[in-house]
């Protein structure tokens, strides 16, 4: 057997003929800068090779509908073994998908409630929210309706003929709007509040009496039918396929539709039958409902000789997830709901019931999302899936987790054209005493904030009682950097992402949602940044602006503006090659001829942020301007304007989201874990970033589990003291200093350790 996956040559992205040993069978932790070339190792050239060479293995036919890898660059990738990628993209879904049916562990519960439970709905089917024979008629499975809030739409205060409807496209004047101002069966001058019930229905529903109603229209007038209020909302706006709509109308009808639970199934999204099945008094709906850690004390009851077997099945998938520290969510919580973090924990899940050995096991930032108390548990899973006979590989900056790895390999020794190479492979304690970015932070040790900035005033939340939060009021201090903290499920997201920002609508949120990139997305385009580039250069050369485009007039017909031709080889490994028309540079001859200041259009999207300052110094435009120095502020210099997205690392696309809203002062930031994706380095850059945002006059509110940022913040707010319905409260308040002498708090402990503080200092 070969003890090594061997690497030479390795050129994806920024690589500059990286060449590795990365032992099997063991824990490899790589690590550094944001940029720096770790997920082109891992990912784009060991995970896309592995997963190639597997795909040849099956017949012409089943491979045409595959997924289809590009061979990396490399000069060879040799004794690898079948990857299996944990990504930390969000798991997404619909409404229809679970926790339950995302483990799998649902379809268990179906089984055991069509064996066990009583009267007997029939297979397992008839458990099931997502098929006919058991999803509830009303909601169809969904547990929720929407409906029009005709409280929104409807002003009891005034009379038909003074506004009374709300809804723009019904409003006095408009065609729809005249029905109800032109009805002869109402009184358009009484206040519809003062309306009879008989004088209400007639509005909403018309009734037997509708009758006709003249209108004025561009073709003069004429009678129609009269329609009530309700019913025509109704058919044009609720049963209808909205996305036939613009855009614009959707989100106008979105501010006067209200979703409220189900009122036939209460939420269950399962129908009478279904919910009427009872084992030991409870429907598999309530189960769905109980936190993991409830339901697995509820099915070890069961003891039944048929059931038994079914129920310790379910018991122990479940055990799984509590393992990994998510035992506060439950089957029933909507996938869509999840953090990053909690998302790519419970795809590990899937993995640690197999029997499966020999097989590489590829982790982006497992960490995300943790509290320095659950990555102990991360670690375990990690040994535990090494331990089994496999290979795990582990991009990753936590400290903690890079402690427990038996190999690290250290890629820079910066980011962008100055990373792509290896700069330490060796053992944990070796690179902490490394010469390299990473062994210098790992060696660094730092104090709590000594002088901490004064509040200026406060911004209340009261109480609260969003998901497990119990009735919290807390008040938020202004003019300084807040951090709030707690293990996950605390509530710490739901108080600021949902309480907060429900309370103080105009806060700036920037969270780990995705940024909508494609391969035609820039920084240029992202940042807005493209549209007056195209006008300088249309106003200098005399030339219309759409030809200084990629996406339009100025592409290259050979690549259509990519400036990569991709060759479908059908059968065969697709090929990307550089297109010779433009040699990459996505414009046309005649538009890389027209200049500015020497520079081509093509130029200057592949000059960096820096250097575009420069170029754009005489240019008189502010906004263009401000958004570059944004680029800087968030450490991302080493970009060019041009680069794609897609290339992009995490760390590089949370930092770019940030850069995006950087231009407002006298304003409340909300970010949701700013550190994700940051090297130690980067996360130093982006405490001097808050910082310069505070001094400017702002107000940071940061909800992290890092702790050098809780160190650096000036007031802390700890959530907990555990998660799902052990959080939920207010556990802490005060400056960092005083964390440290907190009792009953998690993030104290740590903070403590991380100090080299015994316990006793709490006392």
């Amino acid at each position: 057997m070969h003890p090594y996956i061997t690497i030479t040559g390795a050129r994806e992205n920024n690589l500059k003929e990286v060449s590795l040993r990365i032992p099997k069978d063991r824990l490899t932790v790589f690590t550094g800068v944001s940029g720096s070339g770790k997920s082109s190792v891992v990912f784009d050239t060991i995970a896309v090779e592995s997963q190639r060479q597997l795909n040849e293995t099956f017949t012409w036919f089943v491979r045409n509908r595959l997924p289809k890898y590009e061979r990396p660059h490399a000069e060879t990738i040799e004794d690898l073994s079948p990857a299996i990628v944990v990504d930390q993209r969000p798991i997404g879904g619909h409404s229809r998908s679970t926790v339950g049916t995302m483990t799998d562990i649902y379809s268990v519960m179906r089984v055991l409630f069509s064996r066990h439970g009583t009267p007997s709905a029939g297979p397992a089917t008839a458990y099931s929210f997502n098929d006919p024979s058991g999803m509830c008629p009303r909601c169809h499975g969904l547990g929720k309706t929407v409906r029009p809030d005709y409280d929104r739409i409807l002003d009891p205060a005034k009379s038909l003929a003074d506004g009374a409807i709300l809804f723009p496209p019904f409003a006095v004047g408009t065609w729809h709007g005249q029905t109800y101002t032109n009805t002869p069966e109402l009184d358009t001058h009484k206040p519809v509040g003062r309306f009879t019930a008989r004088e209400r229905e007639f509005l909403m529903r018309g009734g037997q009496r509708g009758g006709k109603v003249s209108i004025d229209n561009t073709g003069g007038a004429r009678d129609i039918d009269y329609e009530g209020l309700a019913d025509r909302f109704e058919r044009l706006y609720l049963n209808r396929d909205l996305s036939a709509l613009s855009q614009k109308t959707r989100d106008l009808v979105q501010r006067f539709l209200v979703e409220g639970e189900c009122d036939a199934c209460d939420g269950a999204r399962l129908n009478t039958a279904a919910l009427a099945t009872r084992i030991d008094g409870m429907n598999i709906a309530d189960c769905s409902r109980m936190e993991v850690t409830d339901l697995i004390a509820a099915l070890e009851r069961i003891d039944d000789p048929v059931a038994g077997p079914i129920a310790a099945a379910a018991v122990a998938a479940l055990e799984r997830v509590e393992a990994i520290g998510l035992g506060y969510l439950s089957l029933g919580r909507e996938t869509s709901t999840l953090s990053g973090g909690e998302g790519q924990r419970l795809k590990t899940v899937r993995h640690l019931g197999s029997s499966l050995t020999g097989m590489t096991y590829i982790f982006d930032e497992p960490s995300i999302g943790l509290h320095p108390r659950d990555v102990g548990r991360l670690n375990d899973l990690l040994l535990r899936l090494r331990d089994k006979g496999n290979t795990v590989l582990v991009v990753e900056h936590d400290p903690d987790v890079i402690a427990v790895a038996d190999h690290v390999v250290d890629m820079g020794p910066a980011a962008g054209t100055g990373g792509g190479l290896v700069v330490f492979e060796g053992t944990p304690d070796e690179l902490r005493h490394a010469d390299t970015l990473t062994g210098r932070h790992l060696r660094r040790s730092t104090g709590v904030k000594e002088n901490p900035r004064e509040a200026i005033g406060g911004q209340w939340v009261k109480g609260a009682d969003l998901h497990n939060l119990k009735n919290v009021s807390v008040r938020v201090p202004t003019g300084v950097l807040t951090a709030v903290t707690g293990v996950a499920g605390s509530g710490k997201s739901t108080l600021v992402s949902g309480a907060f920002v429900a309370e103080h609508p105009d806060a700036v949120v920037v969270d780990q949602s995705g940024i909508g990139i494609s391969g035609r997305s820039t920084p240029a385009t992202y940042l807005g940044i493209m549209d007056s580039l195209r006008k300088l250069f249309a106003r200098e050369t005399g030339q219309e602006a759409g030809l200084f485009s990629f996406n339009s007039a100025g592409a290259c017909e050979s690549c259509q503006g990519r400036g990569i031709t991709y060759s479908d080889l059908a059968f065969m490994d697709p090929v990307t090659t550089t297109c010779e028309a433009c040699e990459g540079r996505r414009f046309k001859e005649e538009v890389l001829r027209l200049t500015v200041g020497g520079s081509s259009i093509a130029d200057v999207l592949d000059m960096t942020a820096e250097r575009a300052l420069d170029f754009l110094a005489a240019v008189d435009d502010t906004a263009v301007r401000r958004r570059l120095r944004a680029l800087q502020d968030v450490g991302l210099t080493y970009l060019t304007l041009g680069q794609p997205l897609s290339t992009l690392s995490g760390g590089e696309r949370q930092r770019i989201k940030l850069a995006t809203q950087l231009h407002r002062t006298g304003t409340t930031y909300v970010l949701d874990e700013p550190t994700t994706g940051l090297h130690m380095a980067d996360v130093d850059g982006l405490l001097a970033l808050l910082d310069r945002l505070v001094d400017a006059g702002n107000t940071v509110i940061v909800v992290e589990h890092n702790l050098e940022v809780v160190k650096h913040a000036d007031w802390v707010i700890d959530l907990g003291p555990d998660g799902g319905k052990h959080g939920g409260r207010i556990v802490f308040e005060g400056t960092p200093e005083e964390l440290i002498d907190a009792e009953g708090s998690f993030t104290a402990d740590h903070l403590r350790q991380d100090l080299g503080l015994t316990p006793s200092r709490a006392a």
